[in-house]
């Protein structure tokens, strides 16, 4: 099976408690919004987390539709309860583990139809609040429910009115098995330990297949009783065991005071998360909040802009907000952690396992952004990567999650988060993944996943055929790139025969670009051209679609790091320049079956997906930065707005958003592993940004407003700077970047060849 990120896919008697939340100072700056991306496609969620946290502590309204792939759309009728891990933004749903419900009346064990609340433990809401670190909600039952989180532990607080009450924690919280699927769950496990703390665990088979979870309990005041259920039958004793096993903790009078639930999580073992539930730095509810609330706050701090609309300032805290949020951790305190050969390993000593890496949509402005305002976490990232490289039987990560390879999308981008690490001087030990990734860029009998279908084909043809392997342009543009990467890894590594080798194969993504039309177009394996073609098509036959998630125009630009090479390709600049133009000016019509991934057209440019969010800035490649400038600026104003459907597209664990980050600053890493910025068009009259140790990078734009979207000069710590770039080590280094911004373009600005962006590690001169 094919898989892609859809492939698997306030009421009467609200309980009144003035006083029981208590206040918490806020910044007189722009707070985040963090409804944004919870409606439309933005698929966010609204709970509790920390940066960068293992659990996330959410409110779940389905677990069924598309729409629901954190667990949460805003605007859905029904609430089933508030489970302790969630996904950011993805386009494929997981995770929603071990799922608490407050409820009151007759024990229900199964939620019921997402639109009769009463059927099952489905229960109306109202009365929601959200902030980062904090979350509250009133259900129709009456009970108001508090959230917040520390790194390991997620927190719930539920004041029921006066009178019996009951909580139940429900794993078998997952969409219904398919036919022919299999079950979805299985080996749950619920005990009641004599301390009266909850443990259990489940396997699941969802997206991440065979992935384990286990979690530890604390609920105060203690019950009043336990019931545990085998799916929906009570049993007797202390440990129950089934696919789907539940627990409901019961008491007289709910309402005498605040029920408080204290959750930990571990992939390795109950033990595991015995012991990060026993590391938990608070006993208060308001302790934990506060402190979750201020580490957002710091967090929060690393960009601080001024001017602009207060919408575009809620915006960009947002936004900044949902790209700290992944990849998660997911080592626990003592170390331990799920390695991609599903062993158990330990990290050395002060660092850190993670999750939830979409390379295949974060390298390209994710991770730049952590490089340049989180350091420290970015090393902490790419020394993790490392090791997952070591450890999998598929070499470099392509989509895992939870200690699962799950193989999704194309290509195996990790090595591209590597490469610009190195490039950008983050200290790790590149070497220590060189075997491993050599092992995937140059043997064809090395074992595949979905993500990397037909590679032997690639080395030994240079293209993946058409009329042989599914979304055969789109895959040789993109393994073209991971050879470039690799190419980078390969030098670090001392490997320089290997590294000349991987350069000059990072070229084969000509090999589908049709110079004669000045499109990508599909090769056939008798090395001819698809004919009939066309470029608005995704696929010419219901077989084989021949691009990921876009169609001809859009994967004519997917090249990132060989501009002039393709800028010749297509004949000189101005025929390149002509066909952005053709690009951006083409009717935004789509086949019907596009899938909702292809969104937020501009022509036929698709803002709400990844592969060609670097394309705005290819015009600083042709010496007319000033179509850039205003492309990108027309994409800030109405790609993103202040509302729950404010992301045109899925977030993809907090791409969507780091795009605006750094569009918004000024500049963006078209190629991240060239370690320079292409300036675009900043949104704002002043900005600051920490870029470690002390540094800051201020940007200015004084008089920048709505009708200025134009560069008409560019100061560099003071001094005149005339090329439409700038390198990450100028930045990173802090210095102030001012912009002089204009209403009417400057075409001279850019034009020169010496300031033009380099590329392929050359400049364009």
């Amino acid at each position: 099976m094919k898989i892609t990120r859809r492939a698997l896919l306030g009421s009467s008697g609200a309980l009144a408690i003035t006083g029981a939340i208590p206040a918490i100072a806020r910044s007189p700056k722009a707070a985040p919004n963090l409804w944004i991306g919870t409606g439309g496609d933005g698929h966010t969620y609204p709970g509790a987390t920390m940066p960068f946290g293992m659990v996330q502590v959410s409110p779940d309204t389905d677990t069924e539709k598309w729409a629901n792939c954190s667990g949460y759309h805003h605007g859905d009728p029904t609430m089933m309860g508030f489970s302790h891990t969630h996904l950011s933004g993805t386009g494929i749903a997981d995770l929603m583990d071990v799922l608490v419900v407050p409820s009151r009346g007759v024990v229900k064990l199964l939620p019921g139809a997402p639109d009769k609340p009463g059927e099952g433990y489905r229960q109306t809401y109202t009365q929601e609040i959200t902030e980062p670190g904090y979350y509250a909600v009133t259900l129709g039952n009456g009970v108001r429910s508090e959230l917040t989180a520390e790194t390991r532990v997620g927190w719930q607080r539920h004041h029921f009115p006066a009178g019996p009450g009951h909580l139940l924690v429900d794993l078998g919280n997952y969409r219904d098995s398919r036919p022919g699927e299999g079950p979805l769950i299985d080996e749950s496990r619920i005990e009641l330990d004599t301390d009266g703390t909850l443990t259990g665990s489940r396997r699941t088979f969802r997206w991440a297949k065979g992935r384990r979870i286990h979690f530890a309990m604390h609920v105060s005041p203690k019950p009043d009783r336990i019931t545990l259920y085998a799916d929906t039958q009570s049993v007797n004793g202390a440990i129950v065991t089934a696919d789907r096993v539940r627990a409901v903790l019961h008491y007289d009078n709910a309402g005498a005071a605040p029920i408080v639930v204290r959750t930990a999580v571990s992939a390795v073992d109950m033990a595991g998360a015995r012991t990060n539930l026993a590391a938990s730095y608070f006993r208060e509810f308001d302790v934990a909040r506060r402190q979750a609330i201020r580490n957002w706050a710091d967090t929060l701090k690393v960009v601080k802009v001024e001017g602009g609309t207060e919408d575009a300032r809620v915006i960009m805290t947002t936004a900044l907000y949902h790209a700290m949020i992944a990849p998660t951790l997911f080592s626990d305190v003592d170390g331990r952690y799920v390695g991609l050969d599903r062993e158990v390993h330990s990290v050395p000593a002060g660092e850190q396992a993670y999750s939830t890496y979409s390379t295949w949509d974060t390298y390209r402005t994710l991770h730049p952004l952590l490089t340049l305002v989180a350091p420290d976490r970015a090393k902490s990232l790419v020394r993790d990567l490392i090791r997952q490289t070591q450890q999998s039987a598929y070499g470099p990560p392509c989509w895992p999650l939870q200690g699962v390879e799950t193989g999704t999308m194309i290509g195996w981008h990790s090595v591209a988060i590597m490469a610009e690490a190195a490039a950008k001087g983050i200290d790790a030990d590149y070497a220590a993944a060189w075997p491993a990734i050599r092992t995937r860029a140059f043997d064809p009998a090395a074992p595949d996943l979905i993500n990397s279908r037909g590679r032997g084909t690639y080395i030994e043809r240079g293209y993946l055929p058409a009329d042989t392997v599914d979304e055969s342009v789109s895959r040789t543009q993109e393994y073209a790139y991971d050879d470039w990467a690799m190419a980078t890894l390969a030098r670090k590594a001392g490997a320089k025969e290997d590294a000349d080798r991987l350069r000059l194969r990072s070229r084969n993504y000509r090999n589908v670009l049709d110079p004669t039309i000045g499109l990508a177009r599909p090769k056939l394996a008798d090395g001819n051209w698809l004919t009939p073609y066309d470029p608005i098509q995704l696929g010419h036959t219901k077989r084989y679609r021949d691009f990921t998630e876009a169609n001809g125009w859009q994967t004519t630009f997917l090249n990132q790091h060989d501009l002039y090479g393709q800028i010749a390709h297509f004949g000189g600049d101005a025929k390149f320049a002509a066909r952005l133009d053709a690009l951006f000016a083409a009717p935004s019509t789509m086949p019907k079956d596009a899938p909702p991934d292809i969104s937020g057209l501009l022509g036929q440019y698709a803002h709400g997906n990844e592969p060609d969010q670097h394309v705005p800035y290819l015009y600083a490649y042709v010496g007319q930065p000033w179509k850039t400038q205003a492309l990108v600026r027309k994409l800030l104003d109405t790609m993103y707005r202040n509302a729950p459907d404010g992301i045109i597209g899925n977030d993809d664990c907090g791409q969507m958003s780091a795009w605006f980050v750094m569009s918004a600053l000024g500049f963006y890493p078209v190629d991240p592993v060239a370690a320079v910025y292409v300036f675009g068009s900043p949104l704002f009259t002043h900005a600051e940004v920490r870029v470690g140790k002390g540094r800051k990078l201020v940007v200015d734009a004084p008089g920048n407003r709505a009708d200025t979207p134009y560069v008409a000069a560019v100061q560099w710590n003071g001094k005149p700077w005339t090329k439409s770039w700038i390198s990450h080590a100028d930045l990173a280094a802090g210095g102030t970047l001012r912009f002089t911004m204009s209403a009417t373009p400057n075409p001279a600005f850019g034009a020169k060849l010496a300031d033009r962006p380099p590329s392929f590690g050359q400049p364009a001169a």
